[in-house]
C-alpha cells in the first residue's frame, strides 16, 4: 500500500512588473494571481491524487493557494494551519532584491544554497530544526493518514530539505534542481516496508501538465 505526500510551493506574490523581493517568515504578502493555485488543484484532481488532508503554513501566500487548490479538487477537505512549513526567516536579507543578497553573500554563497541548502552567513535556519520537522511529518502521515494523499503547501525555502526523506539528499541534490518554482508540485510516496520515502515527481509545472492532456484530448 502506497502512502503519499504531495508538496505545493505557493503561487506568486509579485506581479511582473514588479521587482521580486527575498520574502521570508517575517514577510505576510497575500498572491497577486490566483492561477497556480487552482492548477495544483486541477492537477492532483487529473492524477487521482486527493488529498484526505492539506496542512499550510500560516501565511497569506500559503494558506491562499491551499484554499485555491481545495476548491478545484471541489472536495470537502480540511485545511489545517502548521507552524513546521513556515518559511525560513532571512535575517539581513528579508525583502532584499536578489542583487542586494548576492552583493552582500557573494555568488559562491546563492550557488551553494540552491544547488545544496548550504544556509548563507546571517540567515536565521535551523538546517536540523527542518530536517527534523519534515521526519516528524512524513511519520504522523504514515501513522495517521496511512494508505493515504496529504498535500502541503508551503515555501521554497522549507520545500528544498523535503529531499531528505529519501535518505539521501546529497545524490538527490546532484540529480535534480532543489529550487521548486512558484505553483510548482512534487510528490512522494512510500510503501509498506520501506525505510524511505522515493520522489516520484519534484518540480512539476501543473500548467504544463494540464496543457499537455487538453492538446492530447482535442487532437
Amino acid at each position: 500500500m502506497t502512502t503519499r505526500i504531495v508538496i505545493a510551493r505557493h503561487g506568486n506574490t509579485f506581479t511582473k512588473e514588479q521587482t521580486p523581493l527575498r520574502v521570508g517568515a517575517r514577510t505576510d504578502l497575500p498572491l497577486v494571481e490566483t492561477e497556480r493555485g487552482t492548477n495544483v488543484g486541477k492537477y492532483l484532481k487529473m492524477r487521482s491524487f486527493i488529498p484526505s488532508v492539506v496542512f499550510a503554513a500560516p501565511l497569506k501566500r500559503t494558506t491562499e493557494t491551499a484554499r485555491l487548490a481545495i476548491a478545484a479538487l471541489d472536495r470537502d477537505i480540511a485545511l489545517k494551519s502548521d507552524t513546521r512549513f513556515t518559511e525560513i526567516d532571512y535575517g539581513p536579507d528579508e525583502a532584499k532584491t536578489e542583487d542586494e543578497v548576492i552583493a552582500r553573500i557573494g555568488q559562491d554563497a546563492m550557488d551553494a544554497w540552491n544547488r545544496e541548502a548550504v544556509v548563507p552567513e546571517g540567515w536565521n535556519v535551523s538546517v536540523e530544526g527542518i530536517i527534523q520537522a519534515w521526519k516528524e511529518f512524513a511519520d504522523e502521515v504514515e501513522r495517521d493518514y496511512h494508505n493515504k494523499t496529504v498535500l502541503v503547501v508551503s515555501s521554497n525555502g522549507i520545500i528544498r530539505f523535503a529531499p531528505h526523506l529519501t535518505g539521501d539528499f546529497a545524490k538527490f541534490a546532484e540529480e535534480f534542481d532543489i529550487k521548486v518554482g512558484t505553483g510548482g508540485v512534487c510528490v512522494l510516496e512510500k510503501e509498506d516496508g520501506d525505510l524511505f520515502w522515493s520522489v516520484k515527481e519534484w518540480g512539476v509545472k501543473p500548467k504544463d501538465k494540464l496543457a499537455a492532456l487538453n492538446l492530447n484530448n482535442a487532437s
